[in-house]
Parts: C-alpha cells; structure tokens; sequence
C-alpha cells in the first residue's frame, strides 16, 4: 500500500506513482521560464575523487532545466583548483566553483571577520554560506537546490523531485526537505537520526513539556536529510550554523521565519546510501560524537530563546528520559530489521545510544558555561549592511578565480 499519510505540522510530498523522469523534467522545463533554477554542491576536494562525484556530474550533465550550478570547493591548493576546474568543466549548463581556499576569497572572508561578519569555523556550513551569498549576486536562479556530493545511489531524478516543490508557480512553499529510507546493503543506517534525534524529542516534551518547535521537528521524517531547496527570498534572512548542526539550524531557521503551511517535506529517493562517519567513540571532537553535540547544542539554545530554562538538574532529567526512550526505539528497529530481512547489531546500537546520553550531558555543559556563544554565521542581510559592496567583490572574485585558473 502506498504511503500517503499526512502526518505532524508540515506537508509531506510522497511518491505514490513512480512518476517518469522525463515526465517531471518536461514540467520543469517549462516551470524554469518562469522561476529559474540552480543547484548548490558543497563538496571537498577530496570527494572528486570517489566513485559518488563522477557519477554525479554525469547525471547532473544530462538535466535540461538548470539556469546555474555553483560548486562550492573546500580543502584545495592552486593545482587542485585547477584540476576541479577542468572536471566541472564537463557542465554544458553555466556553472561556477568556488575556491574557498583562494587567496580572493580569503581575503574576503577576513575582512568580514574583522567585522564579525564572518563564519565561525571551516565546514560544510561556511561553504553553503558563501555560496548563497554568490547566488544571490548572481541573481540567475529563483529556485535553489542543494545535495551532497558523496551520494553513492544518485540519479537526477532526485534533484527533480526536490527542487519540484520549489519551481512548480502553483505552489506556495518557500522550503522543501527531501526525505528517503536509509538502507544500503542489507543494513539500517541513519543511526543519528534513529538513536538521538527522534529520541531526544520526545524526551524533551516529557521533560519540559509539549512546543510547537519540538513537535515541527518531529514533523520531519529525515531530519538530518542533507538535501533541501528553497526561494531565492529565503536566503537574505537565514542564519545558519558552520559546524555540523547545519541541517537542523537550517530547519529551527525556516521555523522562525516562516508559517508551515510555507514548508514540506518531499521523497527524493527509493535507496540512498553515502560516504557514513565513524561514531569516533574514543573522541567527541570528531564523526558521530561531535555531530551528536552539535545538534544537541543546537535544539537547546532554540529551546532556550523560546523560554526553557535550562539547569544541571534539568540536562540530568532530559539524560534519563532520553536512555529509557533510545533503549525502547532500538527494540522497535530491531523488530522492523527482522521482519524485513536487514541487519542491525543491536549491541552497537545501544553503545551508540549510551554514547548520545553522554553527549547530551556534554552539550548540556557547554550550553551553561556559554551562554552568549553566537552559533550562527550573520545572515547575508546583516552583511550587506556592513558592507554594501560585498556582492560585487565575492562576484568579482570567483569570477577572475574561474577566468585566471581554467
């Protein structure tokens, strides 16, 4: 039986048909004359070289729709520049690569530190934030999307089902977060989702009581999805996190910014699987344990602002609820995995569960010790205040990188 159940605060946007690529493509098409459209690809250097990134760009080739593509490229010297030049250089449609690293934009970037205008730390959230501000210069897509660049079960018709919600003129939504199962080669992935996320929400209404914000957030059925799209409108007023909460802040920003029968959820993928992090037990500045933090860090300061008060005895609370709960959601997964033929060793279950209740005492400190810790990179409103040319000089320099290096 298809699913088409509505359930939560925000829309969800299934795939009851099996509808054809070419059929989505072809309203696209004729939908981009109206609300052009781009794609974002945050992508490491390191990434060009894996089996994901190639066939990525070959399906991404093939897509008739795009007005821009902008690669937003971390962690490359000059000769590695130059080398994803050339292998985005395959794009028939216009494109750009950001050089993070470069001399241009880095002088840029200190600049806007000097002003306290600038990222906080390197990562995924720097690189998505200096690409919107170049999409919003380039002003040539009016409907964005952005996927990660080590999906190793991608096709296009992920991108189209995606960036739909956005580009159809008949719809009204300003954000769409792209959903799919998380199994790959026989196994249940998505841990952090499964064993802290959705656990530690419902511990939060036990111990501080029901919210509209807890209750949007488990709205959602892939939360940690790194693939969403949004209105070029959305970008100016987003603050978004640089370390690894982006996804979440992404989602606690629409929140505060817009009404949710603006937003939705859509199913982008039958299998999905990618490049998957190490839960770095010995090391909470690393993989799954910082991940862990950073959410939690996260969903408490939101919390926080909306007037929860927060205490050691309170963390303490929200530790237990959560044990109890994660325990309770492993038996229910482990059941799910036997009546469906996956596997799933319910022992690195429960050690990664023992590992977030830890770890939602250590971004309990944290949240105590620092209380007037800005999280968040500026919104590019703020920046453009500060400096009203900013547009023109991060336009220029990616301009003359692309033109000097090819």
């Amino acid at each position: 039986m298809s699913d088409f159940h509505q359930g939560g605060s925000i829309a969800t946007l299934h795939n009851l048909t099996k509808r054809p690529l070419d059929e989505l493509e072809a309203e696209l098409v004729t939908f981009s004359k109206q609300r052009p459209m781009g794609l974002l690809l945050p992508s490491l250097f390191s990434e060009l070289g894996t089996d994901a990134m190639p066939k990525i760009l070959a399906e991404v080739k093939q897509v008739p729709y795009l007005s821009e593509i902008v690669i937003g490229l971390d962690r490359a010297d000059e000769s590695e520049y130059r080398e994803a030049l050339q292998f985005f250089g395959e794009l028939p449609q216009h494109h750009r690569v950001l050089w993070n690293d470069g001399p241009r934009l880095r002088a840029l970037d200190a600049e806007l530190q000097e002003k306290g205008l600038a990222p906080g730390e390197e990562g995924k959230g720097r690189n998505v934030w200096y690409c919107l501000g170049y999409m919003l210069a380039s002003g040539k897509a009016e409907a964005i999307a952005l996927h990660d660049c080590d999906i190793t079960t991608y096709d296009r018709s992920l991108l189209a089902r995606l960036i739909y919600p956005m580009a159809n003129p008949q719809f009204s939504y300003q954000f769409a977060k792209g959903y799919y199962p998380r199994i790959a080669n026989g196994s249940l992935n998505g841990r952090v989702t499964r064993l802290l996320i959705t656990p530690l929400l419902r511990s939060l209404e036990q111990v501080v009581g029901r919210s509209d914000y807890l209750t949007y957030l488990d709205s959602f059925r892939y939360p940690l999805a790194g693939e969403f799209s949004f209105r070029k409108s959305v970008i100016p007023d987003i603050r978004m996190p640089s370390d690894w909460g982006l996804e979440m802040g992404t989602l606690s920003e629409m929140h505060r910014n817009y009404s949710n029968n603006k937003l939705c959820q859509v199913d982008i993928a039958d299998i999905y699987d990618h490049k998957h992090q190490d839960i770095s037990l010995a090391d909470s500045e690393k993989g799954l344990s910082k991940m862990s933090i950073d959410i939690c860090k996260l969903v408490f300061r939101k919390m926080a602002v909306m007037g929860t008060v927060f205490s050691e005895e309170v963390f303490r609370s929200i530790k237990a609820a959560y044990y109890r709960n994660a325990l309770d959601f492993v038996e229910r997964y482990k059941n799910d995995a036997i009546m469906n033929g996956l596997e799933l060793d319910v022992h690195k279950e429960e050690e990664a569960a023992e590992l977030f209740a830890e770890n939602i005492i250590a971004a309990g400190k944290v949240f105590l010790s620092a209380p007037m810790e800005r999280p968040f990179i500026p919104s590019w409103s703020r920046v453009i205040s500060a400096m009203p040319d900013v547009f023109k000089r991060l336009s220029d320099a990616v301009e003359k990188d692309n033109a000097e290096f090819q």
